[in-house]
């Protein structure tokens, strides 16, 4: 049976699917980078948005002076870090500045080989659009960074929680789309099919489930919630913390108590557990048993380094070691996804 030609002639599917999968890579490096960023209090290191000119970091003495002076002028210097050393600072500016950097790296990753492709003739018809809205969000995505970062630089001693997991959030859509993108792309290069997958019910629920979590992930690290409670499966002794709800709505508590919020966090995890694991047995069902095994091994490693993380007082490189595998365990699903909605 021939395989219908590809529309142009002259589109690369597969040379697209690879540098997709290069941008996503730094996109899950990124992701990383920025828990690290939160974890260290770095965040509001860097005072302005310079997005040329910030690429160049300080380069003398006096240069890292007028960083640390800005820095001292903000309520998180003022009130918490007051007496912190010029040397202390180059520490909590190194991860905002590799954190930024990456974003700008990624920005050029992704719009100078569009460019090329375009030019060249090399998308497959139906394709420029997706990447071109992608690059859109892509460029959001900075904006609202920036935005975030302004909600810890007049009253706050930090950056809003609710901005961080909007932040974090919109940085996993950008993830996913171009997943998702690859994938159909991949099946348009090996069996020249020019549907794409579409997204039916089961992946539309699930992936609102792991995007749930993930986003009170992104709320336990802007309220340092993990610290609320160190013993699993109980909270300080009890199930639940009642008194969280004393004289507010649940609602309010929902978002902007680190108790109830860490409560959330670690019993939804079971309810997106659940529906991962009916995703992957469909996607299995659908022929494709990597992506069952990829979902299973990347959800239940993941539920053990929360486990882990919250009993071991929130380390570090514990805490992004479990953010890197909230990631991957994003991909798998967009995969497992894809997978069962494939036509």
């Amino acid at each position: 049976m021939l395989r219908p030609p590809l529309d142009p002639p002259t589109a690369r599917p597969m040379a697209l699917v690879r540098w997709l999968y290069v941008v996503a890579a730094l996109i899950v490096a990124m992701v990383v980078v920025g828990g690290i960023t939160r974890l260290t209090e770095s965040g509001l290191s860097i005072t302005e948005w310079k997005p040329i000119s910030g690429i160049v970091p300080p380069l003398n003495d006096a240069q890292w002076q007028a960083e640390f002076a800005a820095y001292q002028r903000i309520p998180e210097y003022q009130q918490l870090n007051r007496g912190m050393t010029l040397a202390q600072f180059k520490g909590i500016f190194f991860w905002e500045y590799l954190h930024r950097l990456l974003g700008r790296v990624i920005g050029l990753a992704f719009a100078l080989p569009l460019l090329w492709f375009w030019v060249r003739r090399q998308i497959p018809r139906g394709y420029g659009w997706r990447l071109t809205a992608l690059l859109a969000l892509g460029g959001l995505q900075g904006a609202i960074g920036w935005w975030m970062v302004t909600s810890g630089l007049s009253v706050r001693t930090d950056v809003s929680h609710v901005r961080l997991a909007v932040h974090l959030l919109a940085a996993l859509v950008i993830l996913g789309g171009i997943i998702w993108t690859a994938l159909d792309l991949r099946t348009l290069a090996r069996a020249s099919v020019d549907k794409p997958a579409r997204l039916t019910v089961t992946g539309t629920v699930v992936l609102v489930l792991l995007f749930v979590q993930l986003g009170y992930g992104a709320l336990m690290a802007g309220l340092n919630a993990g610290l609320a409670a160190s013993d699993w499966p109980l909270m300080n002794g009890r199930l639940f913390p009642a008194e969280t709800l004393a004289g507010r709505s649940f609602l309010d508590a929902a978002i902007n108590d680190p108790f109830l919020v860490h409560f959330i966090h670690r019993w939804w995890a079971w309810v997106a557990f659940a529906g991962l694991v009916v995703l992957a047995r469909k996607a299995r069902a659908a022929g494709d048993r990597r992506v069952s095994i990829a979902i299973h091994s990347a959800v239940g490693i993941q539920i053990l380094l929360g486990i882990a993380t919250v009993m071991t007082g929130v380390p570090i490189w514990l805490a992004a070691l479990h953010q890197l595998v909230g990631t991957l365990l994003l991909i798998a699903t967009v995969w497992g996804a894809h997978a069962v909605g494939r036509r």
